[in-house]
């Protein structure tokens, strides 16, 4: 007589990759959704960086920090675009001496770009065209909809 031969048999390899498919199907969708939130969350904080950024331009303009042909008439005191920030802008009072808000533009986690919608401050809150004159927002340029149904534009 043989010995007892070891080994699977096909129903328990089957039985196997099926219970392994199952879990997969479960575990894909979860998977997406994190790498979805994931973004969301880079997202919100490229916003904050950027407009922390501007913020602190308007600042240093209220300050008295900025000055000269750094700060055009009508602008009011916002930066003429998102360059401004990264190039810096001369310090009055001080030689040779910039003032610089952000170290880089920061990707659009979304898009994958550096390249951000922009709103004036003479804009209304839900324009997408931008004037030109000086920058009071920014919004991703995404066409996307948000785990929380709002579009990345709106954030």
């Amino acid at each position: 007589m043989r010995k007892a031969e070891r080994g699977f048999t096909y129903f328990e390899l089957l039985a196997t990759i099926i219970i392994l498919m199952i879990l997969a199907t479960a575990i894909l969708p979860t998977a997406k959704v994190l790498r979805k939130r994931q973004k969301e969350i880079e997202l919100r904080r490229e916003l904050r960086i950027l407009r922390t950024a501007i913020d602190g331009y308007k600042r240093a303009v209220s300050a008295g920090q900025i000055g000269g042909t750094d700060v055009k008439v009508g602008s009011e005191g916002y930066p003429p675009d998102l360059d401004v920030l990264v190039k810096g802008v001369s310090q009055v009072g001080k030689i040779d001496v910039k003032l610089k808000f952000l170290r880089r533009l920061p990707f659009d986690p979304m898009t994958g770009k550096a390249e951000w919608g922009k709103r004036c401050y003479q804009d209304d809150p839900d324009d997408t065209s931008w004037c030109g004159e000086n920058v009071w927002d920014v919004y991703s340029l995404s066409s996307g909809v948000g785990l929380d149904g709002t579009k990345y534009k709106e954030w």
